[in-house]
């Protein structure tokens, strides 16, 4: 799996931050305003959550973005070398800011509204295959924040694939909820497919799970599908392996814990390990994450992971 690459996996995709709002009183209402008893501005970006934790993981990992040149670029780029992730293929853009995302917490509800700002303006064409070949893997996500990777993602996964890169995938939420992603294009160059399941059904245009999976079971793609407290579900070449939530203590909040379910799930699959071992340790991942608040503060080490699921039990 070409191991004398520089580096295990590059991500691209999008990196903002986030300021947390949580311990509302209420949840905002036009012309109301509310308290928040607590705040925090952290990183955020669901791929770029995805690479801090899969280089705690002991993945080497490139990251590929575009920020603005300001203040909040300059923070997140400091950010992502603290989690040990290589940024130098990171594009800072005069011309635009970085995004920004608000999150509002109420008890195990939350709200989000996200400024995209420089993520939406990176290219798949600003993707050189010098970039691309630099790695064992690619992974991104995101892709309705980000209209111009979203573009080009049939052409960039074929270019990956031919330089022997294996390729996947998650999509987060359509906020204009057209789910227009041009799957058939995708999946012939798609070996790993990560979306939660009401995600998968929206794209696929489907009522029901069973149903989404049947309208794909053609594509050689290995379906990944996140269920939440129902645990998560993996389909391939017509064969379905299915696997409980651990049971958490205490859930601090589940920001993340998607992205972390597919660090640990491609951490394990770049080590060689058996598939259904892939589905164990992301799902063990995801758990372990959401001990802690924020995308990336649940996820140390790949030990730290292992010896805290240890107590963890179906």
């Amino acid at each position: 799996m070409g191991k004398n690459k520089a580096f295990d996996v590059l991500v691209v995709g999008d990196l903002n931050v986030d300021l947390i709002m949580n311990k509302i009183n209420k949840m905002p209402q036009i012309g109301e305003e509310q308290r928040a008893d607590e705040m925090d501005l952290v990183m955020g970006g669901s791929t770029a959550i995805f690479a801090s934790n899969i280089a705690k993981l002991g993945s080497k990992t490139e990251f590929m973005c575009k920020l603005g040149d300001d203040s909040f670029g300059r923070f997140l780029l400091k950010e992502m070398e603290k989690q040990g992730v290589n940024t130098e293929s990171i594009i800072t853009d005069p011309e635009l800011r970085t995004g920004a995302t608000i999150i509002f917490f109420i008890e195990e509800d939350r709200m989000m509204v996200t400024y995209p700002g420089a993520m939406e303006h990176l290219s798949s064409n600003e993707i050189s295959d010098d970039i691309l070949g630099s790695a064992r893997h690619i992974h991104t996500s995101a892709i309705f924040f980000q209209p111009k990777l979203k573009e080009g993602l049939a052409d960039l996964f074929r270019r990956a694939k031919k330089l022997g890169l294996s390729t996947s995938m998650d999509t987060q939420w359509d906020p204009e909820e057209n789910w227009d992603l041009g799957l058939e294009e995708i999946l012939p160059h798609l070996d790993f497919f990560l979306p939660n399941e009401e995600e998968f059904i929206r794209l696929a245009g489907k009522p029901d799970l069973e149903s989404a999976l049947d309208s794909v079971a053609h594509f050689n793609t290995c379906f990944v599908i996140k269920r939440g407290a129902k645990g998560a579900m993996m389909f391939q070449n017509g064969e379905k392996k299915s696997i409980d939530s651990l049971p958490i203590p205490e859930i601090i909040d589940t920001i993340g814990a998607g992205d972390s379910f597919n660090a640990g799930f491609i951490h394990a699959y770049l080590n060689g390990k058996e598939m259904e071992t892939c589905l164990n340790e992301g799902n063990r991942t995801a758990a372990v994450s959401t001990m802690a608040a924020g995308g990336v503060d649940g996820i140390i080490s790949y030990e730290q992971v292992c010896e805290t699921a240890k107590n963890l039990k179906t």
